[in-house]
């Protein structure tokens, strides 16, 4: 009794990754690139995230610290100093963006990878046979329309959190200024 409420349970907790493993497969192999384009790109949203919220604030915190510690801060050489502490701190507010701005584009351009190699499975499998061979057409096809979505649903989830990265960026940035206050020139 207590082997077969094992196998049940052994094979409940399989199923999943069954199931993961034969979305895979029916994937193909650009499936596993689509995937991999995923993990860097949510693994840069996460790292912007966790730089926003807990490293910039003690950046601008130095960064305002260094600022007041100025004896002088008037002169232009101050003033240009001032500009160089702001342009930091968006450098690196900016710093992996870019990388997201390409990935973005990049994952549904490997689902469209992923379509034409499947329809490639589809046309090799209807010349070899020299007839219509369902199973094999079956195989290529869900090649190109897993790929295809796969790669759109990357796409479309980096798209809002890169919007809305840049968007908090921005809003941050125009702010910079007013906490590094300089005193105008007499």
């Amino acid at each position: 009794m207590w082997a077969e409420l094992l196998n049940v349970a052994d094979a409940g907790l399989r199923a999943p990754f069954d199931s993961v493993g034969e979305f895979f497969h029916l994937g193909g192999w650009v499936l596993k690139w689509i995937v991999l384009a995923a993990l860097v790109l949510w693994t840069l949203i996460i790292e912007r995230y966790w730089y926003l919220k807990r490293v910039l604030p003690q950046e601008i915190a130095a960064r305002k610290a260094e600022w007041k510690a100025r004896r002088e801060r008037r002169s232009w050489t101050a003033r240009r100093i001032r500009e160089q502490l702001i342009s930091e701190l968006k450098v690196g507010m900016n710093w992996s963006l870019p990388l997201i701005r390409v990935i973005v584009p990049l994952a549904p351009l490997l689902g469209l990878l992923g379509t034409v190699t499947g329809m490639l499975e589809v046309f090799d499998a209807m010349t070899a046979q020299g007839q219509s061979d369902v199973r094999a057409m079956a195989n290529g096809v869900s090649h190109a329309m897993i790929s295809t979505l796969a790669g759109i649903v990357v796409s479309l989830n980096g798209l809002y959190f890169s919007v809305q990265l840049s968007t908090r960026i921005h809003t941050l940035s125009e702010r910079l200024p007013d906490q590094l206050r300089s005193e105008p020139l007499t």
